[in-house]
């Protein structure tokens, strides 16, 4: 993908930023060395993707939405691997997220503003409530909402909770091709 105006892609360490043509990448966005973005993900206004010391992958039409923040955590002696931020398909990221060495499967949710560890989990159909901070080592569990600061297990998610995730995707996969459209002019 040839960046649009207003987009650093910026290879680091050897890496170069490989992006899928569908995906939408808003401008004044940062996306730094060892990333890779699926079809159909909307990465929106002013977030930085930097994956200069270690690697980060984003699943199909997963969306990260305006200010938030995603990078990884290096290796060291503890964690010869460090923590990679692996972000699976259908996950949302709400405004101004900081997301870091953390693994968030299949149709998680990040509320807005709120924090995820490295080597924290969120589970698919996972949800971490706006403002929360979800610590290293700590799982939210399929279908369970997480909140505070630290994060604590509040409740379980019915359905219609879940649905309303699901929708909230299909929205920003529609708003996103919507903004890349009204962008190449």
């Amino acid at each position: 993908m040839t960046a649009p105006e207003g987009v650093s892609i910026i290879p680091f360490g050897g890496k170069t930023p490989k992006i899928h043509d569908s995906a939408f990448i808003a401008p004044g966005c940062r996306i730094i060395g060892d990333v890779e973005i699926g079809p159909d993900v909307s990465v929106w206004y002013n977030c930085v993707i930097r994956a200069d010391v270690n690697h980060i992958r984003i699943g199909a039409r997963t969306n990260i939405q305006d200010g938030s923040v995603v990078h990884c955590d290096s290796p060291d002696e503890a964690n010869p691997a460090g923590w990679p931020t692996i972000i699976g398909e259908d996950v949302l990221i709400g405004h101004l997220a900081m997301v870091h060495g953390c693994d968030l499967k299949d149709r998680a949710f990040v509320g807005l503003g709120a924090i995820v560890m490295s080597g924290a989990v969120i589970e698919s159909d996972g949800m971490l409530a706006a403002g929360a901070m979800l610590t290293g080592g700590k799982t939210i569990g399929s279908r369970q909402l997480w909140a505070g600061r630290p994060a604590k297990f509040m409740r379980d998610l019915g359905d219609v909770q879940i649905e309303d995730m699901q929708e909230g995707v299909a929205h920003y996969v529609k708003n996103g091709k919507a903004h890349k459209t009204a962008i190449a002019g």
